[in-house]
């Protein structure tokens, strides 16, 4: 936990050093995008569904592919034009817990806000078949993934919690980790990500020598969402796997449209993917992908506030621009005001 609270200060204070850096951009060089993880993860899947929305309406929102969480909360508070990321809630509240305590990462985590809740993701531990529980883990091959992803906290804070004492940790991405295991350089390797999710669907897989390590612990399931990977989620399953998940979260930032241009064009744009998002929620759930059956947009982590952009942009009274006037406006629906009203109660509109 000592080096993981010191790792999160370095990067939140080296971010520090990039805020209020960002020049105004003018309306013709305006660009929106959104931080989301690597090309086989769910957070890019997300991404690319709300930016096929944007795009009917004659707007780009470019999905970028990022190392995880920890990179993407950074980027919607320091780089240009980023406003949205998505982000594990354990990494929330990791970060919500040492600002309490340390004025530092109080002053980086400043300005950032929720846009959405999304869905619950599974901690994936897939390994040989050697390993039937996490407890073995111990004196194993283990890769984390890279440091600034949800993965790495995730994969630290679980051994933690075990008290796993690993043989060796691997601060790898999931595919260098795949190669690795496939090539037997490897024993074990976590991915948090939405299932199902790209990198576990290949058929290279053996179901004789890997498997997703059932999570039973009762620590585990008491500190993480308990939950299931279900039968046949992934050709080399044998059956449903017990598993414990993390929600993942839209964040964006506190943006103040009197400030100057730049803040207006960026309030603007979340105000607009807000207002995509809650009126063609329906279209998400149908169109794009499964784990959107999931999303609750009423289940907001407590202690972080929703972004006022946010709020307006579900307002009844919003008008969205589009400069192609493909995408018509779709009607206020029962659950569209249900939650116009739950981020009223939160915020105050």
């Amino acid at each position: 936990m000592k080096f993981l609270a010191v790792f999160a200060f370095q990067v939140l204070c080296a971010s520090l050093l990039l805020v209020g850096k960002v020049a105004p951009l003018s309306a013709q060089e305006f660009e929106k995008n959104i931080l989301t993880g690597g090309p086989t993860g769910t957070y890019i899947q997300f991404g690319q569904d709300i930016a096929n929305l944007l795009s009917e309406c004659g707007q780009t929102l470019n999905v970028r592919e990022s190392a995880g969480s920890l990179e993407n909360f950074l980027g919607v508070r320091t780089r240009r034009a980023t406003q949205f990321g998505i982000v594990q809630s354990d990494v929330l509240e990791y970060l919500k817990t040492y600002s309490a305590s340390d004025s530092g990462i109080a002053r980086a985590i400043a300005g950032v806000r929720i846009a959405f809740p999304l869905y619950n993701e599974e901690v994936h531990l897939i390994a040989t078949r050697e390993i039937a529980s996490a407890s073995d883990l111990n004196g194993k091959r283990i890769a984390i993934g890279v440091e600034d992803s949800g993965t790495f906290l995730t994969a630290s804070l679980f051994m933690d919690l075990l008290g796993i004492d690993a043989g060796e940790l691997r601060k790898i991405g999931p595919d260098e980790s795949m190669t690795q295991l496939l090539a037997g350089e490897l024993d074990a390797f976590f991915y948090v990500a939405g299932a199902p999710t790209k990198i576990f669907l290949n058929g290279q897989i053996d179901p004789e020598r890997f498997h997703l390590v059932p999570i039973e612990d009762p620590v585990l399931r008491s500190v993480y969402v308990p939950t299931e990977i279900p039968a046949q989620t992934y050709p080399f399953q044998r059956g449903a796997i017990p598993a414990v998940a993390v929600k993942a979260v839209l964040m964006t930032f506190e943006y103040e449209p009197r400030r100057n241009g730049y803040h207006r064009a960026s309030c603007r744009a979340v105000s607009d993917v807000a207002h995509t998002v809650l009126t063609r929620f329906s279209e998400l759930r149908q169109n794009g992908h499964s784990k959107w059956q999931q999303v609750d947009l009423n289940d907001i982590p407590p202690g972080w506030d929703v972004a006022n952009c946010v709020n307006r942009g579900v307002a009844a009274n919003y008008v969205m621009e589009c400069p192609s006037q493909g995408a018509p406006a779709a009607p206020e629906s029962a659950a569209n005001s249900a939650y116009r009203a739950r981020i009223c109660a939160a915020i105050g509109c």
